[in-house]
């Protein structure tokens, strides 16, 4: 990197740690410094314009410059900039905002708890599953099983849930009584010969057995992406959470659903939950709740859930948790007004008019000479690059193909996200058809690129 003394880059790299960055690789090549966004586009200090083709991170659903939202942002800032919802204090944004969560939830809800991000979301999980057992006398039923390549997070809580190496080396993790399941990888996952339906019945033998074997009387509950996002856009496979939610039934193991990616449009429906015909007994989401313009998140739980809680905290005392910022006025403006946009301009149904042309742009990608397979559904899509399409034989980790291919979309005016070798799509929601093209020329161009590289690895 070549940087003139006191410029933004080399100010980036004397002060600033990057989330999920190479640290001391970023020290020689420095930041890409983002300067301004409208609709489905960023432009970065030199003025170059670039299709943001991950909405972000999974989450500027409504697109960058969305005025209403700063019009409720400021507004909000004017009125009451901040207040805490502690001590039985509340404020109008928070109850508007719970009020609509829970009219537009996919399965009946009775209360939410608001929180800061997703992670903070999932722990919050982790605490309540552990509370509400407690509360029932179940002090042995705390185990949470989540699943490998499942993403919920980055506390220490949260991050024994993501089931992904990388959050676990290196930081003691995951912690006593979080535990992993299959992952419905069926691309990777099924044996030779063996249907969609096939391979959900035996991961979810695998789950009763994993139960059986750990005691179902110490298993509280499961957690879940309707679609697994970091975790390389793990499409679940025909039957999956059908069997998998009957085994939880079966065992009266509390089920989680993550809408955190899924939730507000993303997969087709308002919900992953609506998708998959998933009935949770508690929902988080984050995201695209806001649209991402502030940092908010939510906690939705079912009757059941809040009865036993209630009754423990007037044991208690106090409900012993909260954060500072839970339900901040200006957050839960912001988020109100982006649910209010939502149904206004009928998102769900802009969705289903435009996922038709990302679908088929995806499916195209499958004749790609680097393309393992293709997976997709709604507005959320990866292709898999392999050596060999016949084989499935990967890339070897060290050659990094899938980091080359994301590089050149970058350079190509498209950003996106190479998750090891499956480079993936989340656009934001208010993508066009003809944008959803530029994104597609782009990302073929780039695997192009990508096969002259992976040519030269022979």
């Amino acid at each position: 990197m070549t940087t003139l003394p006191n410029s933004p880059e080399s100010r980036d790299t004397a002060s600033l740690i990057h989330p999920y960055t190479n640290l001391k690789k970023h020290l020689e090549t420095g930041p890409m410094i983002i300067r301004k966004g409208k609709g489905v586009w960023v432009y970065d200090d030199a003025g170059k314009g670039y299709i943001e083709g991950l909405a972000g991170l999974w989450s500027t659903s409504l697109g960058f410059g969305e005025e209403r939202l700063v019009e409720a942002a400021t507004k909000q800032m004017r009125e009451l900039p901040f207040y805490h919802v502690f001590a039985s204090k509340s404020h109008h944004p928070a109850i508007e905002l719970a009020e609509r969560l829970l009219a537009m939830a996919p399965v009946p809800m009775s209360k939410v708890f608001f929180a800061n991000s997703g992670s903070e979301a999932n722990d919050t999980v982790i605490k309540l599953v552990w509370y509400y057992n407690n509360a029932l006398g179940r002090p042995e039923k705390k185990k949470i099983i989540s699943r490998l390549r499942g993403y919920h997070g980055v506390t220490l809580a949260s991050a024994s849930l993501t089931g992904l190496p990388a959050n676990h080396i290196d930081f003691d993790l995951p912690l006593q009584n979080i535990l992993h399941a299959d992952c419905p990888y069926y691309y990777r996952g099924a044996k030779e010969g063996e249907s969609q339906s096939d391979f959900a019945t035996r991961l979810a033998a695998s789950l009763e057995r994993q139960i059986v074997d750990e005691g179902p009387q110490t298993v509280a509950a499961f957690i879940a992406e309707p679609v697994m996002g970091a975790g390389g856009v793990i499409v679940p496979p025909e039957t999956y959470f059908a069997k998998i939610q009957a085994v939880l039934k079966k065992y009266d193991v509390l089920f989680i659903v993550d809408e955190v990616i899924c939730g507000f449009g993303r997969t087709g429906n308002m919900f992953g939950c609506q998708t998959y015909d998933l009935q949770p007994d508690m929902i988080t989401l984050a995201k695209a709740l806001s649209s991402s313009y502030m940092p908010i998140s939510a906690l939705m739980m079912n009757q059941k859930i809040f009865d036993v809680i209630s009754a423990n905290s007037d044991k208690v005392g106090t409900f012993g948790h909260g954060y500072t910022y839970s339900a901040h006025p200006v957050a839960a403006a912001v988020a109100l007004e982006t649910l209010k946009i939502y149904a206004e301009r009928d998102i769900v149904a802009h969705v289903r008019g435009v996922m038709g042309r990302f679908q088929d742009r995806f499916n195209r990608l499958a004749g790609h000479s680097l393309a393992g397979e293709v997976r997709c559904v709604g507005l959320i899509g990866a292709v898999e690059l392999v050596r060999d399409k016949a084989t499935k034989e990967p890339f070897e980790t060290a050659h990094g193909v899938g980091a080359f291919v994301a590089s050149r979309a970058q350079e190509n005016g498209l950003i996106l996200r190479a998750l090891g070798d499956s480079v993936a799509l989340c656009p934001p929601l208010i993508v066009t058809e003809a944008e959803i093209d530029q994104i597609f020329d782009r990302l073929e161009k780039s695997l192009d690129e990508g096969a002259v590289m992976a040519a030269g690895l022979d």
